[in-house]
């Protein structure tokens, strides 16, 4: 392979540049002075943004050759895509004629949004270079955010239920995308983790589960309280659940780290549509029951049975991490809704109709604009990586000496 092949000198900078220069062009003209009072405190900002910089950066990193690129590509297109989403909202606040929200507001929404291309990140990890990810992250941060408007507009979706798709969303779209890339091959010794890279994996789970009642209640109002409630209590259920579950389905009788890895945040993810309306804790805690089971049980299926079936290879499990638990999330706001309303057929039958098609839409959405995005990034011009090549740092970051072990 000629030495220059992966040298993206040609690429990476003047696309990077070019974006930026966007960025700042539109941010002149769509942000004007901060007047508005921001109903986002600085802590809970604060918070949102750890989970996306530090815990996702780390979450990412239990490949054992692929940790720099892990936390370092993470940086890079979670920075990209707030300022994208950012603007994504300022254009549509402008085109509507909206009143301008606070800057501290408007940044917290994009950092929540950002979370998506993250989440699909996961799919196409050490498969996918440094071009086709940021490619990836503004298309998937304009078209989420496009979704986002027309489930608040012409289906009357709360903003804050709206925003929990984000992890059906970043779910099937990366699902969708990575069914473009060849498969690895079995054979390759790179697309495993080590002990080490595990327990930096486990450090950014962490974080993600610390943080996430933050997360589910950055956009709950008055009802922040009850949100951190309810997931902290889904949280701690599903991670229980986790290590029991993981015991039980092992040969040996041991925990294994993919389990609690995957199924400690289950809870949060599921309980996220519903976490201001549920009024008991005991209903936030079965959800996390649930969720951890489904991702356990889950990832058994997704490995075994759908992803050979249809050809895809899910680098990090997003699909039984946040994927099925998103499902069972947005499902089970919709049973609850029904419960709550059940005297008045008439408004239970409209708000199953809207919910639903919301989800409908989101996933559909996902799945079409996510295979269109894959088919695009595989084409020659942007220099796919063949797969014997694939989860190898070495391709993108310089190594001054080659660390024992490495």
């Amino acid at each position: 392979m000629p030495s220059n092949y992966r040298n993206f000198r040609n690429s990476v900078p003047w696309l990077i540049l070019v974006l930026e220069a966007v960025f700042i062009v539109l941010f002149y003209f769509l942000f004007p002075g901060d007047v508005a009072v921001s109903s986002v405190s600085y802590s809970a900002f604060k918070d949102v943004n750890r989970m996306l910089i530090f815990g996702f950066g780390f979450f990412l990193t239990f490949l054992k050759r692929y940790g720099f690129s892990s936390t370092g590509l993470n940086l890079l297109i979670s920075l990209l895509g707030v300022q994208c989403s950012a603007l994504i909202e300022g254009l549509l606040a402008f085109l509507q004629q909206r009143e301008n929200e606070g800057h501290l507001e408007r940044i917290a929404k994009a950092a929540v949004s950002t979370t998506a291309v993250v989440i699909s990140t996961g799919a196409v990890l050490g498969k996918a270079n440094p071009v086709q990810l940021i490619l990836m992250a503004v298309v998937e941060i304009i078209v989420f955010d496009l979704s986002r408007w027309i489930t608040k507009t012409f289906l009357q979706i709360p903003d804050n239920i709206s925003m929990m798709h984000v992890h059906l969303f970043g779910a099937y779209f990366g699902l969708a995308v990575s069914s473009r890339f060849s498969e690895p091959s079995p054979k390759s010794e790179k697309n495993a983790s080590t002990p080490k890279s595990d327990l930096l994996s486990m450090l950014g789970t962490l974080f993600l589960w610390v943080f996430w009642p933050s997360f589910n209640s950055v956009q709950a109002g008055n009802d922040k309280n009850k949100a951190i409630c309810n997931t902290y209590f889904a949280l701690a259920v599903s991670a229980v659940m986790a290590f029991t579950l993981s015991v039980l389905t092992t040969k040996d009788g041991k925990f294994r780290m993919t389990d609690i890895h995957s199924a400690v945040l289950a809870g949060g993810v599921t309980v996220g549509h519903a976490a201001c309306s549920i009024n008991y804790p005991w209903i936030a805690m079965i959800l996390g029951l649930l969720a951890s089971v489904i991702a356990i049980l889950g990832s058994y299926c997704s490995q075994r049975c759908l992803n050979p079936a249809l050809k895809i290879h899910d680098t990090s499990g997003i699909h039984f991490t946040f994927g099925l638990p998103g499902v069972l999330g947005a499902l089970a706001h919709i049973v609850l809704l029904i419960i709550k309303n059940w005297t008045d057929f008439p408004r239970v039958g409209y708000l199953v109709l809207v919910h639903l098609g919301a989800f409908c839409l989101t996933i559909s959405v996902a799945l079409v604009i996510g295979f269109i995005t894959g088919l695009i990034l595989n084409l020659k011009l942007f220099k796919t990586v063949p797969g014997s090549k694939y989860f190898d740092d070495q391709f993108y970051w310089e190594f001054p000496h080659l660390a024992v072990g490495f």
